[in-house]
This record gives C-alpha cells, sequence and structure tokens, in this order.
C-alpha cells in the first residue's frame, strides 16, 4: 500500500523549500513536486563554459528578515557589492556611495551632481524614518506609488531621474515607478542596513542550501502537477498522490491554472545579457546605472569582481540589464549594448565574448499602491505561499513559506 504523505508541497521555490524545511524541523517530512529539473524557480544559476550565469542579475539582501532567520551566511561565502552606484550620465561617471558603510565616501556624495545637497539631507532623513519601523508595521501604512512619494517627501527631480528612477527601477524591474512607496520604503531599508551580496558560487547555493536540509526522497523533480482535485494532486505523467495537506507554492500563472482563478497575473520584465571579457572594464565593486532608460543598457555588474569564482582564471563576467522588452532581437540587442558600451568604456568592448541572453517575461509579479496581500489558507487543506501572495521579494517568498509552515503545525 503507498505511503500516503501528509504534506505535499507543489513547487520547489524558495516559498516551496522555505516551507518544507520549517515543517522537517517540526518532525513533518513534506513531498515536494517540482515541474522543473532544478531546486531554486527563479533562483538559478547556470554553468556556460566555467562561468556561473544568475538566471538574471539577482542579488541576496543580508538585511532581509526571513533569510537572516534561515540560511547560513558563512556556508554560503556571501560576496558584497559595495552600498551605492556609480551613474553614467551623458560622458561622465557620478559617484553616489551609502557614507554609513564607507564614512570616506561622504564627501564625494555630499558634493556629487546627482542631486542637491538639500537631497542628501533628505536621504539621511528617510534613513532615519524607515529604520525605526518594524517591516510588517511598512506594508500597513496608506501607500502611493513611488513616484508620488519621493516627490512628496521633497526630493528633486535630478535626483529621481538620476538615482532613485535607475537604481530603485532596476530593483522594481519598472522605470515609471508605479510600485507601491510601502516596498520601497523596505527596500531602501534594507539596501541601507545590510550588503547586497551574491554567494561565492552563484545564487543557486540559496536553494540548494535548503534542499540540503531536507531527505533527497522529499524532492521530485521533473514532475508537473496537471490538476488538484480535492486531495488528489494528478500528475501530467498520469500518477496521482494523495495528501492530507496541499500547498502551493508555485508561480502566480501555475496557482491561475490549477486553483482555476480567472485574475491575470500582471508581471514586470527583465532581459539579462552576459558578455566574457579579458579584463574588468572598472573594477570598482559597484553597479552601474544608466538614467537614459530609453537605452538598451539600464544597469551593469561586473559579477566577477564581486564574486570571483563567478568567472573562470583571468576572465570576467559582465552582467547587462534591460528592463521593458516584450519580445527580444537577441543578436539585434547584444549589437545595441556593444555600441552603447563603446561609449562608457572604449573600443575594447568590441572583443568581448557573449555568453548568454535571459529574456524573463515574468521576473517579478507588479506590486501597485492599491495590492493587498492574498490569503495563505484556500481551504481546510489548501494554502498557498511565493512572492506573488505578499511583495515581491525572496524575502516575501520565505516569510510566506514559513508563515504556511507554522499555521500547518498550529493545526
Amino acid at each position: 500500500m503507498p505511503v500516503r504523505p501528509s504534506v505535499v508541497i507543489v513547487g520547489a521555490g524558495m516559498a516551496g523549500l522555505t516551507c518544507a524545511v520549517y515543517l522537517k524541523q517540526a518532525g513533518l517530512d513534506a513531498l515536494i513536486v517540482e515541474a522543473s529539473d532544478g531546486v531554486g524557480g527563479r533562483v538559478r544559476t547556470d554553468r556556460v563554459d566555467g562561468f556561473r550565469l544568475d538566471r538574471g542579475f539577482q542579488i541576496l539582501l543580508t538585511a532581509y528578515p526571513e533569510t537572516k532567520r534561515l540560511l547560513d551566511y558563512t556556508a554560503l561565502r556571501l560576496q558584497s557589492f559595495r552600498s551605492g552606484a556609480l551613474i553614467r550620465d551623458e560622458d561622465r561617471w557620478m559617484l553616489f556611495i551609502n557614507p554609513l558603510q564607507e564614512p570616506t565616501g561622504i564627501f564625494p556624495t555630499l558634493f556629487s551632481p546627482v542631486g542637491t545637497f538639500a537631497d542628501k539631507l533628505r536621504v539621511v532623513e528617510l534613513m532615519g524614518r524607515v529604520s525605526g519601523i518594524p517591516t510588517y508595521d511598512l506594508f500597513r501604512q496608506q501607500a502611493t506609488s513611488t513616484q508620488s512619494f519621493l516627490e512628496d517627501f521633497g526630493y528633486s527631480d535630478r535626483i529621481i531621474n538620476l538615482f532613485f528612477r535607475p537604481f530603485f527601477g532596476g530593483v522594481f524591474l519598472e522605470d515609471s515607478l508605479r510600485t507601491s512607496s510601502n516596498f520601497f520604503e523596505f527596500c531602501f531599508k534594507t539596501f541601507y542596513s545590510g550588503d547586497a551580496a551574491v554567494p561565492a558560487l552563484g545564487m543557486q547555493a540559496i536553494p540548494d542550501q535548503l534542499a540540503a536540509r531536507l531527505d533527497a526522497s522529499q524532492i521530485r523533480l521533473n514532475t508537473p502537477v496537471e490538476a488538484i482535485e480535492g486531495q488528489t494532486l494528478r500528475l501530467a505523467n498520469g500518477e496521482t498522490i494523495q495528501a492530507d495537506t496541499i500547498v502551493l507554492a508555485v508561480d502566480a500563472h501555475a496557482a491561475q491554472r490549477l486553483l482555476g482563478t480567472p485574475t491575470e497575473p500582471r508581471f514586470n520584465k527583465t532581459t539579462c545579457t552576459y558578455f566574457a571579457a579579458p579584463a574588468s572594464p572598472k573594477p570598482e565593486k559597484l553597479l552601474m546605472l544608466n538614467p537614459h532608460r530609453q537605452a538598451a543598457v539600464h544597469n551593469v555588474a561586473i559579477m566577477s569582481d564581486v564574486a570571483r569564482d563567478y568567472a573562470p582564471a583571468g576572465q570576467t563576467l559582465i552582467s547587462v540589464s534591460t528592463q521593458g522588452l516584450d519580445a527580444v532581437n537577441q543578436e539585434g540587442l547584444t549589437e545595441r549594448i556593444r555600441r552603447e558600451l563603446t561609449d562608457w568604456f572604449g573600443e575594447e568592448v568590441k572583443a568581448w565574448r557573449w555568453l548568454r541572453t535571459y529574456h524573463l517575461p515574468e521576473a517579478l509579479p507588479q506590486y501597485n499602491a492599491d495590492a493587498r496581500p492574498a490569503p495563505l489558507k484556500l481551504a481546510e487543506n489548501l494554502y498557498q505561499c511565493g512572492d506573488q501572495t505578499s511583495y515581491p521579494s525572496l524575502n516575501a517568498a520565505m516569510q510566506t513559506g514559513r508563515e504556511v509552515a507554522q499555521q500547518i503545525i498550529k493545526n
């Protein structure tokens, strides 16, 4: 007679893995069924010619409450970006550094043409505002758009367009800054109070660490779920699995399909193009921003300057992000990026070798000012978790996974 698992989790992304780990800590061995060939969901890393390519530019914010609670940062060997940005405006570079982490950067930042002196003081004022507000309370505030919040706070158009739009537009994956001001304040707080880092061996190390805390038999890969009928999961291969409790830890489209909900989920999109180069064009360990968002180059990160093992010895890995593309002509986009970055770094760019392009039309769920969290408990024995139920971040994915586990344990 087949074993009847008490809990089946659909999806081995960060929410599903987190839920399973917390359940295991409580003595409940959940079974995870995952449609793809690996764990991590959107947090995946590929090996290409000795390079480690995250599927889209991704970072771990070490101040995230949920990652601090569950992940072993030491084992991940986190490698950090410097806190701030280099901004490319026409033919000049402008430095904008977090003086709390780099005190020597206070004077270059104060006198940077990125914004007015009053803008710099308002940055400090905003730090003070959000520092005393717990994460839960940040999301309970009356929200507006990030654009409106920044204007109402008194920031000049200059600093909004030169720093906030390219930097946080890159976080939200949308440049109009329509994203909820609550989420902006949360992101602002976590950026300035911790590090922006990547594991030494790529972002895949994060889900791999959680998966290693489970028994190998608890995760079934290449196992798509066709339908859920009561407490029965019908798999694409015709097999059925009975469960006392089912947890949906899948993306918004998969959840819509399995639940039969009519609402069409909305996403922000991004495209990430990777290049190999013989040397770093600007070894500053800073994210490079382009405030001219009509360009193909929006953000540039020299990944191997931050984490040496992202590239083979003697080579450099460069990540270029482009937002908002509905479709991608890979060859055309690559050549356009080369032309634009030749203006930034010189003729050496023409010798860079293209590695791979990731077009991610469902990179992040949209989270506007009118967004509301979705219920985690859908029925007596049916739950859901993931950032699409809350706000778009690794923290939310892990938070909802933990909360669902706690509800199951309590029952």
